[in-house]
């Protein structure tokens, strides 16, 4: 089964017509995108927006041998434009299965948002699932759930990367299914780090005009076992080390700040946190790393090793000049080398955020200075077990490593 994809943008296109905006005044050339339309083996189009048959026959197709057209929009979608000789669109109930002359067979999948998503069955037995913008499936259990991965997967990653996290919790994406972002606006960002965002999330995007063939291997980079992320106060590295891994289901978030009673500015900061997190991950709050390093299980994201550090200076007394001097300094250091080498040995997936210091106004005090140096240096030992190292700067993400 073949798909061409006549248009990879949102309703509204990449750049939306008369938006100054920075995303929109860079898409240009492959950047352009046509709002999102699939036409499968030249016989069933997905989406009817503007400029069908131009599209098609930029990329090398015609639509004189479609047999269907089916929309996926809500009905106040975007405006549809007929072409001469198509048939009339229509749209497949929900749970309805379609069968095509062209020996296509159509189901209806249920969303938990206006629209109708699709699954492709081909002559060839390859399985394709299409979703329209912001949509994701409402019910991945029961009689309806797929009972095998599908090969190809299309969908509004940007905008919910939680109906990816929901298709591969259910095995609807599994290591092997090839995942594009279609339904790309301009709330993407501009150049490569859109690319860099969908690779995290193990998806992939490709140029208006582009045939894929469903069940053909892409490679996309696997998300590193080991992530660290710098950053500033307010860089935004919390926000970037969420994203890395919101596509994922199953997720331990490990706060490392606990709580802090009778502190509202404190609670506040924690609020915003939990309010930004999936539902589906699980918060763990403890310094204790190096236990949850060595079990398995999924994914963590330690947020963050600044405050880890802050637990261990305290529990080995190191911001008293006499204890430091004694033995603090030898037992801070033990702890820091027992936590670095758990990461080393880690089986397990691994984003951690950590404040990037020392490049502005020297501290006052002693312990101060001390905890300055002793965070560069457990920075400098935990990126080096890590494959990718990320220095966020007024949120834009500068790859260090990997």
């Amino acid at each position: 089964m073949e798909l061409t994809l006549l248009g990879t943008g949102a309703p509204d296109g990449l750049p939306r017509h008369g938006c100054p905006c920075a995303a929109c005044a860079a898409a240009t050339g492959d950047a352009a995108r046509a709002a999102t339309a699939l036409l499968v083996d030249g016989a069933l189009l997905l989406d009817l927006t503007p400029g069908p048959a131009f599209a098609a026959a930029r990329a090398g197709h015609s639509l004189t041998g479609v047999r269907q057209v089916l929309l996926s929009h809500p009905h106040d979608g975007p405006p549809l434009e007929y072409p001469a000789g198509l048939p009339a669109p229509g749209r497949v109930p929900d749970g309805r299965e379609l069968a095509l002359i062209s020996g296509h067979r159509v189901r209806a999948v249920a969303l938990d948002s206006p629209g109708t998503g699709y699954e492709v069955t081909g002559p060839d037995g390859g399985r394709l699932l299409y979703l329209p913008p912001d949509g994701a499936p409402a019910g991945l259990t029961g009689p309806t759930a797929p009972a095998l991965p599908y090969d190809l997967v299309l969908l509004d990653v940007v905008r919910r990367p939680d109906a990816l996290a929901r298709l591969r919790a259910a095995g609807a994406v599994s290591a092997t299914t090839d995942v594009l972002a279609v339904h790309l606006g301009h709330e993407v960002p501009p150049g490569p780090e859109l690319h860099r965002r969908l690779a995290a999330a193990g998806a992939r995007a490709v140029p208006d005009g582009t045939t894929v063939t469903v069940g053909e291997y892409h490679f996309v980079p696997d998300l590193p076992r080991r992530t660290l992320v710098l950053g500033g106060a307010r860089s935004g590295k919390s926000v970037e080390a969420e994203r890395r891994l919101e596509a994922f289901p199953e997720v331990v978030y490990v706060a490392t700040g606990g709580t802090r009673e009778g502190d509202p500015e404190w609670a506040a900061r924690v609020a915003l946190h939990r309010d930004r997190r999936p539902g589906s991950w699980r918060t763990e709050e403890t310094c204790d790393l190096v236990p949850l390093l060595a079990a398995e299980g999924p994914p963590l994201l330690i947020d963050c090793l600044s405050l880890w550090l802050t637990d261990a200076m305290d529990a080995v007394g190191a911001w008293d000049d006499a204890v430091w001097a004694a033995d603090g300094r030898t037992a801070l250091r033990e702890r820091t080398a027992e936590l670095v080498a758990a990461v080393r040995a880690t089986r397990r997936t691994v984003v951690a955020v950590s404040n990037e210091v020392g490049s502005g106004v020297v501290p006052a005090t002693a312990s101060g200075r001390r905890y300055r140096d002793e965070l560069g240096r457990l920075n400098a030992a935990f990126a080096a077990e890590c494959e990718h190292v990320l220095l966020v700067v007024a949120g834009q993400a500068l790859a260090l490593r990997g």
